[in-house]
């Protein structure tokens, strides 16, 4: 444990050392941010284990006071360079990471890029990155609900490995291309060797339309039991007013159901949140959400009608400043098999209530 410790005081000096840097001098490339977000959560069906269903990872606690997410991230932005390093703790780390050895658990992002042209933005980066996929990232304050949804649990929150990208002058268009070591992997499993390829290209006509499309192409199983996995995500977010926010997403997968079969598992899923901000400090969304992989193939239940459910949630959020978010939320799942548990018996049904205190510099 010496070795981790020694690594972690290392880095918080040097984070320490940027900021003062910083503080001296407004054109240092090296800036320092901070995120942390502590939270309590209450399931209605009060598990014995103080954990949340299997599938939730970010705010996966209950009845206990905890922290979710916090890091600390310095970066490095010039004309021609990137990089990022952010070192992190929380539950969500505990859920998300472990699988990865080691201090690659506390890893929140590790990446540098270059970029390869004079006159165009091209960029290649390589390291470990955020997701590629879906709206929502693992930063709370980022995303419209409290709590993140199905579309975002079930798919990756980070990914390592190299990208080519390019954007347009106007920011209008951006593509990437992703070369990864494997479905939200730092390590490759043991046994795999096959790599995984991913692509993103996001649209925004104005600043009131976004639209993106991102795949995933590889397989996260030794080469033994190889399986195809073929993804994708679609999502847009419309400002349809001053007040008022709508995001679509719909994610869809297929997976051999064996090693060179033509026969694969399919399992989609549709969200639609609805965000209303009457004034600067204050905002409410509403989240309806399905989920259907009766195959188990993302989300295995060992049931006869696999992982079919039915989320929505409701979050009122107060915005003190723009470093302070505090948050409120009820949030539920109705499932087509007994997949919960309260008193010992199965149960169709799961509701919670989460709040949550976000503070960000």
């Amino acid at each position: 444990m010496q070795p981790t410790k020694k690594i972690s005081i290392s880095f918080f000096a040097l984070l320490l050392s940027f900021s003062w840097l910083t503080a001296q001098e407004n054109t240092n490339p090296v800036s320092i941010s901070g995120y942390a977000e502590t939270y309590y959560s209450f399931d209605f069906n009060e598990p014995d284990n103080n954990t949340r269903p299997y599938f939730i990872y970010s705010h996966n606690r209950h009845n206990e006071f905890n922290l979710n997410l916090g890091y600390l991230k310095a970066s490095l932005n010039q004309e021609n360079v990137r990089a990022n390093l952010a070192l992190m703790a929380g539950t969500y780390a505990n859920a998300n990471l472990a699988s990865e050895p080691g201090v690659l658990r506390n890893v929140f992002e590790a990446n540098a890029g270059v970029k390869l042209s004079k006159k165009a933005n091209l960029w290649l980066d390589a390291g470990i990155l955020p997701s590629h996929i879906g709206f929502e990232s693992a930063v709370g304050k980022d995303c419209w609900a409290l709590t993140r949804g199905l579309i975002a649990e079930t798919s990756p929150y980070f990914e390592s490995g190299a990208r080519l990208s390019v954007s347009s002058d106007d920011d209008k268009w951006y593509a990437g291309l992703l070369l990864l070591n494997g479905w939200q992997r730092i390590q490759r499993p043991d046994g795999n060797s096959t790599p995984a390829f991913g692509h993103q290209i996001t649209y925004k006509p104005n600043d009131k339309i976004t639209l993106n499309s991102s795949s995933f192409i590889g397989s996260d199983k030794p080469d033994v039991s190889r399986q195809m996995r073929y993804f994708h995500n679609f999502y847009g977010i419309f400002q349809v007013s001053e007040q008022v926010g709508l995001t679509l997403g719909f994610d869809v997968g297929a997976e051999q159901k064996a090693k060179g079969s033509s026969d694969y598992n399919v399992w989609y899923n549709p969200v639609a949140l609805l965000r209303f901000t009457p004034g600067e400090r204050l905002s409410v969304c509403v989240r309806g959400e399905y989920y259907n992989d009766p195959d188990g193939v993302i989300v295995s239940t060992g049931t006869p009608n696999g992982f079919q459910i039915f989320g929505y949630s409701c979050n009122l959020d107060y915005k003190f400043s723009d470093q302070v978010l505090w948050r409120i939320e009820g949030r539920g799942f109705s499932s087509k098999d007994e997949l919960f548990v309260r008193d010992g018996r199965a149960q169709t049904s799961n509701f919670a209530f989460t709040t949550a205190l976000a503070v960000s510099f």
